[in-house]
């Protein structure tokens, strides 16, 4: 995924109106919900998600396998 193609999406989903939980799967086979729009931040192809507890999730645009706009246990 190109960084300019990273950015654009992962913003988008962080600001849709309503907000919806996103998954994020990683090459390295690792896959997290996106569950709060205040707890991903987006810049020049990096991201940091702060998930549930306060654990950061690094990741970049050379990282992410796939991007699903729906949580893992939702039904598409």
């Amino acid at each position: 995924m190109t960084e300019a193609h990273f950015d654009q999406l992962l913003t988008e989903l962080r600001d849709q109106q309503p907000f919806r939980i996103f998954t994020v799967t990683l090459l390295s086979g690792r896959r997290f919900e996106v569950d709060h729009p205040h707890a991903l931040l987006v810049r020049e192809g990096v991201a940091v998600f702060l998930a549930p507890g306060g654990i950061p999730i690094y990741f970049d645009h050379d990282s992410v396998n796939e991007v699903i706009h729906a949580g893992a246990n939702t039904d598409v």
